[in-house]
């Protein structure tokens, strides 16, 4: 499996899991949400535009015109991400290794 769909495959993966999660207003997510100081209907905004970039990217498969668009959507989103875990709750650092991760991957299919 090459780099580039292995990047494409883990995101889908992640993202999915991130959409559950806030669609099923996981306990953890609530409380992070809470945190950041945004409204809760903002969750629900954040986890479509998270689905729609995941989708994306798995129709990009068949669809490759769809890879750009999706992985600079999901890059923006975890810049926001990382702003909230940073700036917005003040976690640690670590809290937001997992948006950095997503972003990385995101760049990477960006510029490859």
């Amino acid at each position: 499996m090459n780099l580039l769909l292995t990047a494409q495959v883990i995101l889908i993966i992640m993202f999915g899991v991130s959409v559950i999660m806030k669609f099923g207003r996981a306990t953890s997510m609530l409380q992070h949400w809470r945190e950041y100081r945004y409204p809760i209907w903002f969750m629900y905004v954040t986890a479509s535009l998270e689905l729609m970039g995941a989708v994306g990217l798995l129709l990009a498969f068949w669809m490759p015109i769809l890879l750009n668009i999706s992985a600079l959507l999901l890059a923006v989103l975890m810049v926001g991400a990382i702003h909230a875990h940073l700036f917005r709750a003040r976690h640690k650092p670590v809290m937001a290794i997992n948006a950095l991760l997503m972003l990385a991957l995101s760049a990477f299919i960006l510029l490859r």
